[in-house]
């Protein structure tokens, strides 16, 4: 019997799965196809994120997060500056903010 999934999977479940005795089918992607399946493995992680609030999901988005920061050639550093720089001129997220609507 075989379940279908058509996913993006961590690197090693194909080792997971045949250490289970099972045998995986896969191929690789790369280039604009990976980031793609990289933009859907987020709005799944997210999701499982916003079921089950966890360090454990928490830990997937970021896991595909830097993958993507990866993927698009956004340095670590560059990122992280970007970020601060973002929170000094607009502040965070920290205060739980919501902006109705601006009137004239």
């Amino acid at each position: 019997m075989s379940r279908e999934y058509d996913k993006l999977v961590r690197d090693d479940i194909p080792a997971v799965i045949e250490a289970d005795g099972e045998t995986p089918v896969t191929h690789v992607v790369d280039g604009d196809a990976y980031e793609e399946r990289l933009f859907e493995k987020l709005a799944e992680e997210t999701a499982e994120l916003r079921a089950e609030p966890s360090a454990d999901e928490l830990a997937d988005v970021l896991e595909v997060l830097d993958a993507l920061r990866r993927q698009l050639g956004v340095d670590e550093d560059e990122l992280e500056a970007v970020r601060e720089k973002k929170a000094a001129e607009r502040g965070r997220f920290d205060d739980g903010v919501v902006l109705e609507r601006v009137e004239d």
